[in-house]
């Protein structure tokens, strides 16, 4: 798929983006721009942000507010009739005053944001505020300097008011009621409070300490789990929310914390919390119900080398071993790619410092050679190299390409023309009208296309060239033209998760059907191109269901390798997409959590899975060179001997 330099096109594009995609259905080069450099899906979740000790933080109430923490802590002492935030009295600062820090900001913020605490109309604050001196003390010239601020704090004055909540030194329940009703508490467990009393509480608090020492890895001891969620469940009974405090920092941490129905959590990092609760909507996916999973035979698996005809190459563009594990999670433990049995390992690094791109990627697959990035199937000087399709044609086999992506995309490209600049879309497209060695192509149609007069130049150059141009899939399935090219539809190259059906596994049976038979065999290339771009995006939900509906196209070649017994199938990725790992998944459920490191590409290996005669010989680590090495030896052992090295 097509990954442009980013410094680039950011600046142009970034405030561009939201009028075009208003004025005209946006091509896929500017939906992919969109999720590269647009915002996070968002969500309402179940955890929120508590800064803890705020007043330590450098830059104290501010640093926590715009990590979007709803829950702010401050410790209170008195000292010279004003309410300091300080752990202890001997820390007491010049300046730190509950008023000058926390309360002025606070009512500039309001004015800022329409009599709200944060800009998002969704998000609400609380002011936790610590009494380290006893209540009587602290309480009356709290409630004085509160007089001044009831629009912040009042709800007969704010629809969305700051909640000011009691901690630490605080009345007992009984005397809750002699407070103004814009006060609260925070209660604590093992108290049962009248109704009247539990309007004034705002959550429930305790002592991670009482219940274990658990220190965030893994989860605390079965009997420490149970009572805690019991507490937290007694609070939510009451419509309160459930706080730990004296919890370790952690990814793990946090999401057990939310696993135990614990609402608030506790932070000294506020900006790390917020980067994690931010990514929650986007990095959570559970599927609706499993697909089934084709059980292949394994009668040819592994066979001799010299029984291979045909070979179908399906790459996941931007698929790590990350993507694999969820699809399995997510499909309750089984997918197609599972089954298959041989399992190898690929480099992917390209001629250009840093990671590869797409164009290097599909490259070094389709030509045996690496190059620079933004490169497309030349070497590192720009002189064309041969492709599986045009090395193989001499021996009477054909070739066809699909792709859920742009059909000049780098992926699909690669294998049949090349190019200097990935990024030429028009020159890369037209060389289609004079290419020989490729039967059928299947893709989204270039953007430039759009425009009627250039796709009338474009359809009479292809037309000149044999090329049949179904406009359906029917169509394209009843066409017996020997060479077609089929431009998907806007509707056939959304994501799934927005409605497109199995189109990639279709239109891979449509295509070994056209070329079953033919001659001495076929080579396929089938392409899941948006994988990478639910990567790009940092979507866990765009990224399954696009790896899912691999996997159904994965699920394709192996019923028809089973069927037909020469046919060898190989999954591979030209790079991975995001630095996808895994914090939590559940198979029972097809639950998963992942965090996506990065929004580009990264340097891990990738996985490479074979099914079918001469399988075994896609076992270990390699360069990504290798995969063309070898499918091009099966053919030139198999075939007539090919006139001309690839070299």
């Amino acid at each position: 798929m097509r990954t442009r330099n980013l410094k680039k096109f950011c600046c142009m594009l970034g405030m561009a983006i939201p009028v075009i995609a208003a004025a005209q259905q946006p091509d896929m080069h500017s939906r992919f721009e969109q999720l590269m450099f647009g915002e996070r899906q968002s969500a309402t979740v179940s955890v929120r942000g508590h800064s803890h000790n705020d007043y330590k933080q450098d830059i104290p109430f501010f640093t926590a507010h715009y990590a979007g923490m709803e829950s702010i802590e401050v410790d209170l002492f008195l000292y010279q009739d004003s309410l300091y935030a300080a752990h202890e009295k001997k820390e007491i600062k010049q300046g730190l005053t509950l008023e000058r820090t926390y309360l002025q900001p606070l009512a500039s913020l309001f004015e800022k944001n329409g009599g709200k605490p944060f800009a998002e109309p969704s998000k609400q604050l609380q002011l936790l505020l610590d009494f380290k001196e006893d209540y009587k003390k602290l309480m009356p010239p709290l409630l004085s300097l509160l007089e001044s601020y009831r629009f912040l704090v009042d709800p007969q004055l704010s629809k969305t008011p700051v909640k000011i909540v009691i901690s630490g030194n605080m009345p007992p329940a009984q005397e809750f009621e002699k407070f103004p009703s814009w006060i609260y508490f925070d209660g604590r467990p093992g108290i049962t409070y009248t109704a009247a009393q539990q309007k004034h509480l705002a959550m429930i608090s305790d002592d991670l300490k009482s219940y274990t020492h658990w220190n965030g890895k893994g989860v605390p001891a079965p009997d420490a789990l149970r009572r805690i969620q019991h507490q937290a469940s007694q609070a939510q009974m009451m419509g309160i929310p459930f706080r730990l405090w004296g919890t370790p920092e952690s990814v793990n941490t946090w999401l057990t914390l939310e696993k135990m129905g614990i609402t608030w959590l506790n932070t000294d990092h506020p900006v790390t919390l917020k980067e994690y609760i931010g990514s929650l909507a986007s990095s959570r996916y559970r599927s609706a119900k499993a697909y089934e999973v084709y059980q292949p035979s394994y009668n040819s698996d592994g066979k001799d080398a010299s029984n291979v005809k045909n070979v179908i190459l399906l790459i996941g563009d931007g698929m790590g071993m990350g993507h694999v594990q969820a699809a399995i999670s997510a499909n309750r433990g089984q997918t197609h790619m599972s089954q298959m049995k041989h399992i190898g390992f690929s480099f992917t690094s390209s001629f250009s410092p840093g990671n590869t791109d797409s164009g290097a990627g599909g490259s070094a697959i389709a030509t045996g050679q690496k190059t620079f990035n933004e490169h497309l199937s030349v070497d590192t000087n720009g002189n064309a190299l041969p492709r599986i399709p045009s090395i193989i044609r001499p021996q009477g086999i054909h070739s066809g390409i699909i792709t859920t992506g742009d059909l000049s995309d780098a992926t699909p490209a690669a294998f049949y023309t090349s190019h200097k600049d990935r990024n030429a879309s028009e020159a890369i497209t037209e060389s289609l009208t004079r290419t020989n060695d490729i039967d059928i192509l299947i893709g989204g149609k270039p953007g430039a296309y759009q425009d009627a007069g250039k796709w009338q130049t474009l359809a009479s150059g292809l037309r000149a060239n044999k090329f049949a141009l179904p406009n359906t899939k029917q169509e394209f399935v009843s066409n017996r033209s020997e060479k077609a090219i089929y431009f998907l539809s806007d509707s056939l190259t959304k994501p799934v998760k927005d409605g497109r059906g199995p189109i990639l596994a279709e239109m891979l049976s449509a295509t070994i059907a056209k070329l079953n038979n033919r001659d001495k065999g076929f080579f396929i290339m089938a392409e899941g191109a948006q994988i990478d771009w639910g990567g790009h995006a940092r979507d866990m939900e765009y990224t399954l269901t696009e790896t899912q509906d691999f996997d159904l196209a994965v699920g394709e070649a192996l019923r028809f390798a089973d069927k037909d017994g020469r046919t060898l199938v190989i999954v591979v990725a030209d790079h991975e997409t995001g630095a996808l790992s895994l914090l939590d998944t559940d198979w029972r459920s097809g639950y998963v959590h992942g965090n996506f490191a990065s929004n580009d590409h990264s340097s891990m290996v990738v996985p490479v899975m074979a099914y079918g005669p001469a399988a075994q010989d896609f076992t270990g680590f390699f360069q990504n060179t290798a995969i063309f090495d070898r499918i091009v030896a099966l053919f030139q052992k198999n075939g007539d001997e090919i006139g001309e090295s690839k070299r």
